[in-house]
C-alpha cells in the first residue's frame, strides 16, 4: 500500500529525512530544515513540516558535502538501511567518480 503513492500523498520533511536514515534523529532533521539550508525542487525551506512528495528533489548540505536526492517512495517506517535507501535516488552519486582525473 505504501509503495503506491497518489498525487495527494505527502509526508513531513523531518519525518522523511529521519525515516530515510539521512539524519540520526528527528530533532536533527528539524534543525536542518529550520536553518534554511534545505531546498525542495529549488525552493528554500525553513519549516520542518513542509510536505515531501514522490518526485520531489531535495538538496542540502550534510556531513561536509552537498546531497541532491529524488524522492522515489515515502517510507512507511524507519526500517533498515537498504529499505531506507530504496526510498530515494542520489542524483550526485556519480559526480565523485567523474571528477577524478583519468590519465
Amino acid at each position: 500500500m505504501a509503495e503506491k503513492a497518489g498525487a495527494g500523498d505527502a509526508m513531513r520533511l523531518d519525518r522523511f529525512l529521519w525515516f530515510a536514515r539521512l539524519v540520526k534523529t528527528r530533532s536533527l532533521a528539524q534543525l536542518l530544515a529550520e536553518e534554511g539550508h534545505l531546498r525542495i525542487d529549488g525552493r528554500p525551506i525553513d519549516r520542518a513540516h513542509c510536505p515531501v512528495r514522490v518526485g520531489n528533489v531535495l538538496s542540502f548540505p550534510l556531513a561536509g558535502q552537498v546531497r541532491a536526492l529524488r524522492v522515489e517512495a515515502l517510507p512507511p517506517r524507519r526500517g533498515p538501511a537498504p529499505e531506507a535507501r530504496a526510498c530515494y535516488t542520489d542524483l550526485l552519486a556519480d559526480n565523485g567518480s567523474q571528477a577524478e582525473p583519468g590519465d
